[in-house]
């Protein structure tokens, strides 16, 4: 115990009596905080740092809960080094000591990031007033250390929304989602329960991203009856899936419409269990690059 306390009391001692340490940090003034994404697909709370960048918590929408902070560079590093991330207690906390919560890799020409863990812990930091320190050796001038803070001063208001727009995410992402196949039930041209619930899904994200590029649906039919029959069959059924996503309120002008009819089987078509199979429509989902 007694080691540890002299470590920490160490670490103060060398970053407080640099007298080469450049600091970037917003006073308390003009501290800001901001959501600067706030969207059923994605939330980001951001921080700008007056002549250095801005910091920013991001969090996406998929079926697990994650977080990620970056640091977005106006000079990005030069070099491969390391980064020391601090829990720096503002001046009028006096007698609380700072402490190491983690390590930022810098990479050359990009700008910081952290994962998960360390995020959350800068967000509970920021939340008991703590002002999180990225500390690294300066690779423009050998001589200096850069510390960069981030104030949190008027971070409670914008850190409530941030908690109230990640509650609303969408529990499952584009990779969830972007090659999907419509089912129907035995004998009946109902989507299967699981297939309703896709589509349903699917529809969601849609009204939400409006960055897809294309949508295509492609339907399909067994080889039951004349092939002419088939093939309109299976434009039906995909026209039925894309006035659905048009009711929804997506724009049907993105979505592509094709019926192949009996052509590219996916099961043999000898009974009716194998023929149910090929009875299908295939959503695929294009995202710009």
């Amino acid at each position: 115990m007694r080691s540890h306390i002299i470590f920490i009391l160490l670490i103060f001692i060398s970053i407080s009596t640099q007298a080469n340490v450049r600091k970037y940090a917003v006073d308390i003034e003009s501290s800001t905080w901001a959501m600067a994404k706030q969207t059923r697909l994605v939330c980001e709370l951001s921080h700008p740092i007056p002549g250095f960048g801005e910091a920013s918590f991001i969090t996406e929408a998929s079926k697990q809960l994650n977080l990620e902070f970056t640091l977005d560079m106006l000079r990005l590093p030069g070099k491969y080094d390391a980064a020391a991330v601090y829990s720096m207690p503002p001046k009028w906390m006096r007698g609380v000591a700072q402490r190491k919560i983690g390590q930022m890799d810098l990479l050359k020409q990009y700008d910081g990031d952290l994962p998960a863990d360390t995020a959350w812990q800068m967000l509970t930091e920021l939340e008991k007033g703590f002002w999180p320190t990225i500390h690294y050796q300066d690779w423009l001038n050998g001589n200096d250390s850069v510390a960069v803070s981030l104030n949190a001063s008027n971070f409670e208001p914008e850190y409530l929304a941030f908690s109230q727009c990640i509650s609303n995410l969408l529990p499952y992402s584009f990779e969830d989602i972007a090659y999907t196949v419509l089912a129907y039930k035995k004998n009946s041209a109902e989507l299967t329960q699981y297939s309703e619930r896709r589509l349903n899904m699917i529809a969601e994200y849609l009204k939400e991203d409006i960055s897809l590029d294309l949508v295509l649906v492609d339907g399909y039919s067994d080889s039951y009856g004349g092939s002419w029959l088939n093939e309109q069959l299976s434009i039906r059924r995909a026209n039925e899936i894309k006035d659905f996503f048009a009711n929804m309120g997506v724009d049907g002008g993105r979505i592509n419409v094709t019926g192949h009819g009996e052509k590219r089987h996916v099961s043999p078509n000898d009974n009716s269990l194998e023929r149910e199979k090929n009875r299908r429509v295939v959503v695929r989902m294009n995202k710009a690059d």
